[in-house]
């Protein structure tokens, strides 16, 4: 691994594990004072990756998350040793962050949050049980909102990263969580799932989380490359 890759995947850790221990760790203080506030948690999760951005988007991208690597290598931004090495970091950092997790908060708190691992709203906590088809979509949807801006604002050379960093980036986590939190956990990242569904042992609709991500990131990709990024 040359000096640049390993610089690459190092980069794509720390922000894959910034997102979780903070992400998933607002989800569990707000658990442990009885708070289940949105606007809190959705922050929490954007301005994570915002700041992370735009402290190593020069370095790596700042994708920390494999849907966004699907879209940029999809997309011809990204050939497929760097992606293959960014998958992997990232799910590590995802899987170190939620680690962390265990040792700052006591078992009574985050098993019955599974650690902060994204679920599907229930008609107890939301009003009606949201479907399978229905969290593949919205996961695919938000996400694709996601790996959208991070073309616009950070792959393409033309876009607008130096003025605004992380910033678009962070937001739009945030207003993407503000939706689908309740519904399907606004996950958006298989990284975000892997770490705390791993070490809680939580899968259910596991599936959900790589599926709708994946396919919304490879769709952004597609779309931005071929009708908004500049071929010459």
């Amino acid at each position: 691994m040359t000096v640049a890759a390993w610089r690459k995947a190092v980069a794509e850790f720390i922000g894959a594990y910034t997102l979780i221990f903070v992400g998933a760790g607002a989800i569990l203080t707000a658990g442990s004072t009885g708070s289940s506030d949105l606007l809190l948690i959705a922050l929490a999760h954007g301005l994570a990756i915002g700041i992370m951005v735009s402290a190593l988007g020069h370095v790596s991208g700042g994708h920390f998350n494999p849907a966004v690597t699907l879209g940029a290598l999809v997309g011809g931004q990204l050939p497929l040793r760097i992606a293959l090495l960014y998958w992997g970091s990232q799910l590590a950092g995802g899987f170190a962050g939620a680690l962390t997790l265990l040792g700052v908060f006591p078992s009574d708190i985050w098993r019955p949050l599974n650690l902060g691992t994204p679920a599907l709203g229930t008609g107890a906590s939301l009003g009606w049980d949201v479907g399978i088809g229905t969290a593949i979509l919205l996961e695919g949807v938000l996400t694709f909102f996601l790996a959208f801006v991070v073309y616009g604002t950070g792959i393409d050379p033309k876009g607008s990263f130096n003025a605004v960093g992380g910033f678009a980036i962070g937001l739009t986590i945030a207003f993407d969580i503000m939706v689908g939190g309740p519904i399907t956990g606004a996950a958006m990242n298989p990284a975000r799932w892997f770490g705390p569904a791993v070490l809680a042992g939580f899968f259910d609709n596991w599936y959900v989380y790589w599926i709708g991500p994946l396919l919304g990131g490879a769709v952004a990709g597609l779309v931005y490359s071929q009708v908004f990024l500049d071929k010459t």
